[in-house]
């Protein structure tokens, strides 16, 4: 059946108030975006935390309504909870219902990072070699249904490439902030033998769960809850006897893609993390957020370089010894 957009623009700190406002209203669902991004293309979408605002200082949201909700009662119940609300800032659109996940999988196509690795839906088979024939293709497969994740965004871009680049054979990984899994699992595919990943979101761990069964790495993946990995409690999925824990036994390669506000505060949680001389990568940085990060990294990390790709940043180097 078709659906009822109702879109307003609010502040970042009017954001709050209006996404309980809508949720009171009966919103089957709420996204955010950012509203100055000029194209879709642009608009960035991040996984906040409990407690946490997204980045950007004008947000948009998007609740969708039943078809036949009453748009002039929705306004007149907005203007009653959220009386700052111009009438100018909403906006009502009717959606088609489509096969959501089949429009997606339309979209996304193959993608390929570095010299070997791939990105591929489910509903396209890859080939197994590349078009010279002389080298076997690495192919990751994603599920849209829990994707968080998919390598379109610039930072997934870069941290992708970097572990392509990597020898990975018979390494162990941390991935903090794991999403859909794709980076822990891209590592398990290019020749790693064991990879942890990290998340504050359960329905994350779901997804990165999920996509490794469907690559066949499951059994090579451990996943986390922050706390857990923090304080060596049960893992969030049950992880093979020979696995260790990785607050006891460092990374030999660690990866984190999340903001630059958490990359500040946990260096010294990943430093732990990280055996001496690991590879180390982090990624989420704005253009401009990267100076800060290389100081507070240098304490613990050498050989440091910044990449960037869109106006966003990757930050490399190795844990010193």
């Amino acid at each position: 059946m078709p659906w009822l957009e109702l879109s307003l623009t609010v502040r970042i700190d009017q954001q709050p108030g209006a996404e309980e406002a809508l949720g009171d209203l009966g919103a089957l669902s709420i996204t955010l975006r950012d509203a100055d991004a000029e194209t879709p293309d642009e608009q960035a979408i991040f996984e906040p935390g409990v407690g946490e605002l997204p980045l950007w200082p004008t947000i948009t949201l998007n609740a969708l309504f039943d078809e036949h909700a009453d748009r002039r009662g929705l306004v007149e119940a907005l203007g009653e909870l959220l009386p700052w609300l111009e009438p100018a800032h909403l906006q009502f659109h009717e959606v088609a219902d489509q096969d959501w996940e089949r429009a997606w999988m339309d979209q996304f196509k193959p993608m390929p990072f570095g010299r070997r690795l791939w990105i591929y839906p489910w509903n396209i088979e890859p080939p197994t070699h590349n078009e010279s024939g002389d080298e076997e293709l690495v192919v990751v497969r994603l599920d849209p249904g829990l994707a968080f994740g998919s390598g379109t965004h610039p930072t997934t871009a870069l941290c992708l490439e970097w572990l392509d680049g990597l020898e990975l054979h018979g390494k162990t990984l941390t991935d903090f902030g794991c999403g859909s899994g794709i980076l822990a699992i891209a590592a398990l595919k290019l020749g790693a033998a064991s990879a942890v990943g990290v998340d504050n979101d359960p329905q994350a761990l779901i997804a990165s769960a999920d996509n490794a069964e469907r690559n066949g790495v499951a059994e090579r993946l451990t996943l986390f809850l922050p706390q857990d990995f923090a304080t060596a409690a049960t893992p969030a999925h049950p992880a093979p006897a020979a696995l260790v824990h990785p607050c006891i036994s460092p990374a030999d390669v660690f990866i984190a893609n999340i903001l630059a506000g958490p990359l500040g505060e946990l260096a010294p949680t990943f430093a732990a993390a990280a055996r001496a001389g690991a590879p180390f990568a982090i990624s989420g940085i704005l253009l401009g957020q990267q100076d800060e990060l290389l100081q507070r990294y240098a304490e613990w990390f050498e050989e440091l370089r910044v990449d960037t790709r869109d106006d966003w940043v990757r930050i490399s180097g190795r844990r010193r010894s």
